[in-house]
C-alpha cells in the first residue's frame, strides 16, 4: 500500500484527489494538509513514514520551492510530486531543481495523475510531457546569465502573475503575502532585470517564452 499525503490547499481539490485515488486500490490517502505548516507537522510525526507528498505550489505558510527545500530536509527520502496550477516549465524546473519528483498541472487526466504517482512512488520521475518538452528546448535557448534567472522562487511567483495581468492584491491572495510584501517583490525583480513599467515585463516574458 502507498501511502500518500495530499497537501492542497482547497478542501473541493483534497476531496477530488481522494475520489480519484480511490480508483487505484493500492493508493491510500493517509493523511491531509492545508498549509505548508501543517506538512512539515504530519511529514515529521507520521508513523509509519508517508510513502509520497502530493502538493500543491500554492499554499498558506511555506509553500512552493521554499516547501519542497523544508520537506527534503525533513525527510530525505520522500518523493514529491507536484500538482500545479501552473504550466510554465520555469515554474517546473525550479520545483524539480528543490527536490521535487514529479510536476503535473491540474488539467492532467485522473490516468495520468495516477500513472505519475505510482512511478515517482517507485523511485522514478514523471513531468507533464508538454512541458518536458519545453524544459529540454527552452534549457538550450536561454543563456543561464540571463536576468530572470537570477530571481528568487518568490520573485519570479510575482512575476508570472503581474505579467498574466495580476494585481498586487490578487497576487498577494494568490501566494498568501501581503500586498506590501508583493510591492516589494516587484521592487526588487523589476531592479534585477532592468525593467521600469509593467508593459516592459510583458515583453520581456514574451521575448523569452515565459508567458503566452
Amino acid at each position: 500500500m502507498t501511502r500518500i499525503l495530499v497537501a492542497d490547499d482547497h478542501s473541493v481539490v483534497r476531496q477530488g484527489l481522494r475520489q480519484i485515488l480511490a480508483l487505484a486500490p493500492e493508493l491510500q490517502v493517509a493523511g491531509e494538509a492545508e498549509n505548508g505548516w501543517e506538512v512539515i507537522e504530519q511529514v515529521r510525526g507520521a508513523s509509519p513514514p508517508f510513502d509520497l507528498l502530493l502538493l500543491d505550489m500554492s499554499m498558506p505558510g511555506p509553500s512552493g520551492v521554499d516547501l519542497i527545500k523544508r520537506v527534503r530536509k525533513e525527510d530525505p527520502r520522500l518523493p514529491m510530486l507536484v500538482l500545479s496550477m501552473y504550466a510554465e516549465s520555469q515554474v517546473a524546473g525550479r520545483a524539480i531543481k528543490a527536490g521535487a519528483s514529479g510536476y503535473l498541472t491540474k488539467g492532467s487526466d485522473p490516468e495520468d495523475l495516477i500513472a505519475a504517482i505510482r512511478q515517482v512512488a517507485a523511485g522514478g520521475q514523471a513531468i507533464d510531457p508538454a512541458l518536458a518538452a519545453r524544459m529540454v528546448f527552452e534549457s538550450a535557448a536561454v543563456a543561464e546569465d540571463a536576468p530572470h534567472t537570477l530571481l528568487s522562487d518568490r520573485e519570479y511567483q510575482v512575476f508570472l502573475h503581474l505579467v498574466q495581468g495580476s494585481g498586487i492584491n490578487e497576487i498577494g491572495e494568490a501566494l498568501h503575502i501581503s500586498p506590501k510584501t508583493v510591492s516589494t517583490h516587484k521592487f526588487r525583480l523589476m531592479r534585477k532585470l532592468g525593467i521600469d513599467s509593467l508593459s516592459g515585463l510583458v515583453r520581456y516574458a514574451l521575448q523569452h517564452g515565459l508567458a503566452e
